[in-house]
């Protein structure tokens, strides 16, 4: 989130519209490519917790192994979507001819590192399952410090180094990755948290490949359709020219923030809950998850709170003063999303606790019922001329889909078929 942030801040800075706008629409596109190796990550996140909470760290490590061996060869379609798919795919979002470019640009350069993201992405999660959420971190930090240096350097021409403009936003995210990726295969090489990557557990296994999949395809499906109705939901706001996209995209980063505390207990609830069932403990996994649901709730409406009245100064941070129009629409959608901080966390740390036990089914079905059926339409109806609400509009489509989300995934939890899941 931070890499998208640190180029969202230079563009909206010292660039123009044009620049947001792309960014505004990168910000969707490398959310989304992460998302493709969710099918393995949240499979290999679940198995490995389980064994390693039953005692079987054998097993653990050659699902770890397995995971990352999947995530090579999908890296090889990846990277061939993106050369082939990637323009067809930047058109169809309405952005203007000059945004489009801007955009194509930064995925021509970034896709030469996608096996690295595919590390970044894979190695943490299965080190998560094992318990270690502090690898992960620590990497992606290094990621983050190497893009901050070197795009803020490339962009301004500081330090010696060349003034690049637009493309040196992308030079420094591709050469953070590449670093961050390095990293995670000589952590996974030298073994942490009990999981190394071994030649002899890299052969194919098709009985732990069928049973990582069986949980992770619905929940990489869950992923990827939140992504592409995203997607869809922007491509929306972008037929509202590029003072709308760039106010949505500044708004989007910002909220980021506030939800983050969110996404870390639900890592701790996937965890959690994995290792608890694999250890046979139910009511342990139940109350671990219940803490996590009042800890994020507690946080992420304090986030709420800082959103909604601190707003215009949170905007100013990103966007220079002469763009008012951009400051405008960008400040009322802070305001909005505020409100819906408490049930996005309630929300957030369930469908992690649900991942954990292998529950990934419901959950993709809950997002296409509420992206499709609430905040898509919503979009649509509420951002057309005679409702007179613009990107706004969009936004309190958005909120409507949060609670319808929250409500179904809250309704299984409770339910407690999650329990009986097997792995």
């Amino acid at each position: 989130m931070l890499v998208m942030l640190s180029d969202t801040a230079l563009a909206g800075r010292y660039l123009e519209p044009s620049h947001m706008a792309a960014m505004s629409l990168l910000a969707y596109v490398m959310w989304l490519i992460p998302c493709l190796y969710g099918a393995i990550s949240i499979g290999a996140t679940a198995m490995v917790a389980r064994f390693v909470g039953g005692g079987d760290y054998d097993s653990a490590r050659r699902v770890a192994n397995q995971a990352v061996l999947l995530g090579a060869l999908l890296t090889l379609l990846v990277m061939v979507g993106i050369r082939g798919f990637g323009p067809h795919l930047v058109l169809l979002m309405n952005v203007s001819e000059e945004s489009a470019g801007y955009a194509l640009r930064y995925l021509d350069l970034l896709v030469w590192v996608m096996p690295a993201v595919m590390l970044c992405q894979i190695g943490p999660a299965c080190l998560r399952g094992a318990g270690d959420t502090v690898t992960g971190m620590v990497v992606m930090g290094l990621v983050n410090a190497i893009n901050i240096a070197l795009s803020w350097g490339l962009v301004l021409g500081l330090w010696g180094l060349p003034q690049l403009g637009w493309d040196g936003l992308a030079w420094g995210t591709a050469i953070g990755y590449a670093v961050g990726g390095l990293a995670m295969l000589a952590v996974l090489l030298r073994g942490r948290a009990g999981l190394a990557i071994r030649t002899s557990a890299l052969a194919f296994h098709p009985n732990l490949v069928r049973r990582m999949l069986r949980i992770g395809i619905p929940g990489g499906s869950d992923m990827l359709a939140i992504v592409l109705c995203h997607l869809w939901f922007v491509s929306i706001i972008f037929q509202l020219g590029d003072a709308a996209a760039a106010a949505h995209g500044v708004a989007v980063r910002i909220e980021a923030l506030a939800y983050l505390p969110g996404t870390a207990f639900q890592v701790a609830a996937t965890t959690l809950t994995g290792q608890f069932l694999g250890a046979r403990s139910e009511a342990r996994a139940t109350q671990s998850t219940a803490v996590a649901c009042m800890l994020g709730a507690a946080v992420m409406s304090a986030g709420g709170l800082v959103l909604f009245f601190g707003s215009e100064m949170l905007v100013r941070l990103f966007v220079r003063g002469d763009a008012p129009d951009v400051i405008a629409q960008a400040v009322p959608l802070l305001r909005i999303v505020s409100f819906a901080m408490p049930v996005l966390a309630v929300s957030m740390v369930l469908s992690g606790a649900l991942r954990g036990a292998g529950d990934t089914r419901w959950p993709f079905v809950f997002t296409l019922i509420s992206m499709l059926g609430v905040r898509i339409p919503g979009a649509y109806l509420l951002t057309q001329a005679s409702w007179g609400l613009g990107v706004s509009g969009a936004w309190y489509a958005m909120i409507g889909e949060i609670f319808t989300r929250g409500t179904l995934v809250t309704a299984r939890y409770l339910q407690g078929a999650w329990k009986k899941i097997e792995v």
